[in-house]
């Protein structure tokens, strides 16, 4: 798919992000894997980015990255295969060798790792990605890799492979100025934890498409939300985010990094093995899963009728 092709695509419908499989020794399940991206290929995503940042992306190897990758291109179809990427600029020329070997539709540049940068440094970084690869590329703003409206403008006009802008950081006065400079140039994409929570602001600052972690395990209630969003239905906005999306979130906030591992959680809810978390990941507790059980059946019940 060509990045304008891309960009145009994305900006269509519900995004999301896989968590990645592994066996209980750690390696990758990538027979698993090819099981459930198939599965969420099925539904109405836009996109699908394999190795994200919910797919632990930073505790896979650069040929883990393609493995993943690969696997997800055999069983998606049609839904466009975004691959993660990032580290230092070194590491991400490799994993972007890695994400084209593997038929990958676009990158998203997650963060580059640890340290700050000025945004001189960050626009060399991420021009010095788009130069090394025709796909098309996200940027994921976020964490130590905060872009400017400007630094983001000098990156359009240099890089025509640049096609999207997706942040995490929760800055909706600078994503709305993003929005009003960028316009069309790039696909916004919302990428908050749990980014239901944030989706009503973020659609009013002109993101309106997102990735959403939960369609890992519910994706009719991920769609239903997304819809609700796009016809403005407030009330049952507020019904799904009480009866699912605030709890659901009280569960992940229980300890560092369950914005994963919860994720993993549901999936084996839903019927998959997606096997544990990498260190220094930990999973649910029993009872945590418990909760997540129960609350899964009770808004499943609620959503139903």
């Amino acid at each position: 798919m060509q990045p304008t092709d891309l960009r145009h695509h994305l900006g269509q419908g519900l995004l999301s992000f896989p968590v990645t499989h592994f066996d209980k020794d750690g390696a990758l399940a990538l027979d698993s894997y090819g099981r459930h991206v198939a599965a969420l290929s099925r539904h109405p995503a836009a996109g699908l980015f394999a190795a994200g940042g919910t797919g632990e992306f930073f505790s896979l190897t650069p040929t883990e990255v393609g493995q993943v990758v690969r696997r997800a291109k055999e069983v998606a179809g049609d839904t466009p295969i975004i691959s993660g990427c990032g580290y230092g600029t070194a590491l991400a020329h490799e994993i972007t060798r890695e994400a084209e070997n593997a038929g990958a539709d676009g990158l998203l540049l997650l963060p580059h790792y640890l340290i700050g940068a000025s945004q001189e440094g960050i626009y060399a970084h991420v021009k010095a990605v788009c130069d090394a690869t025709d796909l098309g590329v996200i940027v994921y703003n976020r964490a130590n890799s905060r872009l400017t409206s400007d630094t983001l403008m000098r990156l359009a006009d240099a890089c025509p492979n640049l096609i999207g802008y997706k942040d995490g950081t929760g800055d909706i006065d600078v994503v709305r100025e993003v929005t009003l400079r960028l316009g069309d140039r790039l696909v916004h994409i919302g990428g908050m934890p749990t980014h239901e929570l944030f989706a009503e602001a973020y659609w009013g600052a002109g993101v309106t498409t997102y990735s959403s972690a939960v369609f890992n395990f519910v994706p009719d209630l991920a769609i239903d939300f997304y819809d609700a969003l796009k016809r403005k239905d407030t009330a049952h906005l507020d019904r799904l985010l009480t009866d699912f999306f605030i709890p659901f979130a009280r569960i992940r906030d229980r300890a560092p990094g369950y914005a994963v591992s919860a994720i993993k959680a549901g999936v084996a809810l839903a019927g998959y093995t997606p096997g544990p978390v990498r260190a220094p990941l930990t999973d649910l507790t029993g009872e945590e899963r418990d909760m997540l059980a129960q609350l899964v059946e009770t808004a499943g019940q609620r959503n139903a009728a």
